[in-house]
């Protein structure tokens, strides 16, 4: 790891992102970038984004840059401790995200979830920064009528929502003990142009319909998500990592709006239609092992403590995504 440079520009912020060259954790550092005045450390162990994805929003390859990537593991203990130097705010995405894989292997899940959050938080108060926000989902609630809000007791279906669970248990222990402010996020399902490497519904969907592909919905589609875009949860994760007085709280991340997988398809193949793809053939399958049938949030709290709503509906969110991807495959 180069040099760490703490303070380059008066009164700036100086983040370490976890997972940082995954799609979240890029748009998050150009988001950044953009503003100006940051010092941002990436810890990534390139098991899903690359190099690649961050050179191009960011460019840490120079010696002067006020970007760097650490290539290393958030289940290695001194790697956390060291990218924590110097840091002000930890904003921690590295996970193994998903239901499916953690269903295959719980235990690997558990690994990197929970022992890895827990190093993080660990290396984080022994470096005594400021704020840590943890991007978790609404799996550790589980099967619920929702709307999910913040007071609902958690019963988690998954492996997934087990390790997520307890990787919110030690942020609030780490808050409560040590005073370390941490900040759980709840994100919603959530998709955006630049996640072409994302095996989630929204992304995946639309590289099989490009590809010619059979689209499969897995049940009958009547189960519910809320699906949120990229561009609104990166206005969240910015203002955890700055409001005061949120420390030890756990905020919904979403859009407070039920949609079916039938509902969102539907829509996609609305806009794909629009760009050329007609005939998008669709099937359905067996239902997934650990899925939810019903999920979408309750956004008050954020309102009302971060000042935080979505502001970008579905469709919208969708144009906007595959406008990308067929820039991308041209």
């Amino acid at each position: 790891m180069k040099e760490i440079i703490s303070k380059a520009f008066d009164n700036q912020l100086c983040w370490l992102i976890t997972g940082g060259c995954g799609f979240i954790g890029t748009s998050l550092i150009k988001n950044l970038v953009s503003e100006g005045g940051h010092t941002i450390r990436v810890l990534d162990n390139l098991s899903v984004g690359t190099r690649q994805d961050l050179a191009k929003v960011c460019d840490f390859s120079s010696l002067n840059s006020h970007c760097e990537l650490v290539v290393g593991d958030i289940k290695n203990y001194e790697t956390c401790l060291n990218c924590c130097q110097g840091i002000d705010i930890v904003v921690h995405l590295a996970a193994n995200t998903g239901v499916g894989p953690s269903v295959e292997d719980p235990v690997a899940d558990m690994k990197t979830n929970v022992f890895g959050t827990c190093n993080m938080l660990e290396a984080a108060r022994k470096n005594s920064v400021k704020r840590f926000v943890f991007a978790s989902s609404g799996a550790p609630v589980g099967e619920c009528n929702p709307p999910i809000h913040e007071e609902l007791p958690c019963h988690p279906v998954s492996p997934y929502g087990a390790s997520k669970l307890a990787g919110k248990g030690y942020c609030s222990a780490y808050y409560r003990t040590f005073g370390v402010e941490t900040v759980a996020l709840r994100f919603g399902n959530v998709y955006e142009p630049g996640s072409s490497r994302k095996n989630s519904v929204i992304a995946k969907f639309i590289k099989q319909a490009m590809q010619g592909e059979t689209l499969e919905i897995y049940g009958d589609g009547k189960q519910t998500r809320d699906f949120i875009y990229i561009d609104d949860l990166i206005q969240a994760i910015r203002l955890s990592a700055t409001v005061e007085g949120i420390g030890g709280h756990v905020f919904q991340i979403a859009t407070n709006h039920e949609t079916t997988v039938l509902e969102m398809t539907n829509k996609l193949l609305s806009v794909l239609s629009e760009f050329g793809y007609k005939n998008v053939t669709v099937e359905h399958g067996d239902a997934r092992v650990g899925d939810v049938r019903r999920n979408f949030s309750d956004t008050t709290k954020a309102l009302q403590m971060l000042g935080w709503r979505n502001e970008i509906d579905l469709k919208t969110g969708i144009k906007n995504t595959v406008k990308w991807f067929l820039v991308e495959n041209s």
